[in-house]
């Protein structure tokens, strides 16, 4: 199944917990390359503001299931250290004439 999936940073403002989410990218994208090349993450990036500060971040993810799709989430870097304080998981199906829509 896909999944949009929606990851909220705290306040973009605060410098600290923008320092936090710079020392920790290499290893969240690192994380993210190896689910994309297993075909789980078909594309992602960041969420940003007005004024091209990073928001968060959003995924289309392929999980065949909800736990393994919750797995993914809880182990990334970002998460565990609380740069994204809130996840919004919607079921989603990407439309037929889209290359990536064939799993």
């Amino acid at each position: 199944m896909d999944y949009l999936v929606i990851m909220r940073m705290g306040d973009p403002k605060d410098p600290g917990l923008q320092r936090k989410r710079a020392e920790l990218r290499d290893g969240h994208l690192a994380r993210a390359s190896g689910y994309r090349e297993r075909g789980h993450l078909v594309i992602g990036g960041a969420l940003m503001n007005d004024s091209g500060k990073p928001t968060g971040s959003m995924a289309i993810a392929r999980f065949d299931s909800r736990k393994e799709l919750d797995d993914w989430l809880q182990g990334d870097p970002w998460t565990i250290a609380g740069v994204y304080t809130d996840i919004e998981i919607i079921p989603f199906r990407i439309a037929d004439h889209y290359p990536q829509a064939k799993g």
